[in-house]
């Protein structure tokens, strides 16, 4: 499953809501699970950064309120095919950054800088490092394999 986003504050009367961490290109299928429910999307307005939804079985402000917060999953199989060196930010995270070799730590979470998207790498004993997702910064990513090759010079280390 990958998150579409975060039920946010109510809109209007009849159980719509904004979508706070949207993602756009996932929020446009017709349907996500919130919880342990699959529910059909009734209606999106709003725009591609504030996102609107209405759900079925979601029929009032105050059941709209009660979902504050919840995570709206999207199936995977049924996401948008991704181009060539693209990958969703559930791929990436965990996965191990290496310089050959030698181990720089592993991805806590992708962050969307203004310039550019950035890997935030933990590091044991050290702080956190940013990697951009540029191609003189990342040699290589192979998700199935778990790991990421980065150019360690490129990042000042």
């Amino acid at each position: 499953m990958l998150v579409a986003g975060r039920v946010g504050r109510p809109h209007g009367l009849d159980g719509s809501f904004h979508v706070v961490d949207a993602r756009p290109d996932l929020l446009a299928l017709g349907a996500v699970t919130l919880g342990d429910r699959s529910l059909r999307v009734l209606r999106r307005a709003g725009t591609d950064e504030r996102p609107i939804l209405r759900l079925e079985g979601v029929a009032d402000r105050g059941a709209a309120e009660s979902l504050r917060g919840s995570a709206l999953l999207v199936d995977r199989a049924e996401a948008p095919v991704l181009e060539e060196d693209e990958w969703y930010a559930e791929d990436l995270e965990g996965c191990l950054v290496v310089d050959g070799d030698r181990s720089l730590g592993r991805v806590r979470r992708l962050l969307a800088l203004p310039s550019c998207e950035v890997l935030e790498v933990e590091r044991a004993g050290a702080p956190d490092l940013l990697v951009p997702l540029v191609r003189d910064a990342v040699r290589s990513v192979d998700v199935t394999a778990r790991r990421i090759d980065v150019d360690s010079a490129f990042l000042g280390e």
